[in-house]
């Protein structure tokens, strides 16, 4: 006879947290899928839109995957037209990735955040200046917490 485990239940923040996780990541997911990519190249596209063309060392530190993670990603874009690679300038021995077609992206992606944007300001509407400053609060440390929590996990 096999025991089952006991697990204990979760609290509701913990239900909320897992859930704005969730839903957060399969709302990125869907994005990427509309453009026919992974969320993963979606994120590491953002970075490159963010911080402007990087060496595959950097998108690696920024986004938390291996270089060899990397490899695979820029070439998948790369394959797909939204980058380019070009030699580094002062070292011969690497590359410098290059996002393309943002403008495409931006015009494709639009509507979605505008429609994502409505939603929250209908959301947003219903608290006071002071309440939403400190949920604007928790948020930032909420940020910082994962933030640190990422980096003691790599």
């Amino acid at each position: 006879m096999t025991r089952r485990q006991s697990v204990s239940p979760l609290t509701p923040g913990e239900r909320r947290g897992r859930a704005l996780s969730t839903t957060i990541i399969l709302f990125h997911e869907a994005i990427a899928a509309r453009l026919g990519m992974s969320s993963a190249e979606w994120k590491c596209l953002g970075f490159l839109e963010e911080h402007g063309p990087l060496t595959p060392g950097q998108l690696a530190a920024l986004s938390g995957f291996t270089t060899g993670a990397i490899t695979g990603i820029v070439d998948r874009l790369e394959r797909s037209g939204y980058v380019r690679r070009t030699r580094h300038a002062s070292d011969r021995r690497s590359v410098i990735v290059h996002p393309l077609k943002l403008a495409k992206i931006k015009r494709q992606t639009a509507p979605i955040f505008a429609s994502l944007g409505r939603a929250m300001n209908t959301v947003t509407a219903r608290y006071t200046a002071n309440e939403l400053a400190l949920i604007d609060d928790y948020l930032d440390r909420i940020t910082r917490v994962l933030q640190q929590e990422t980096e003691r996990l790599k």
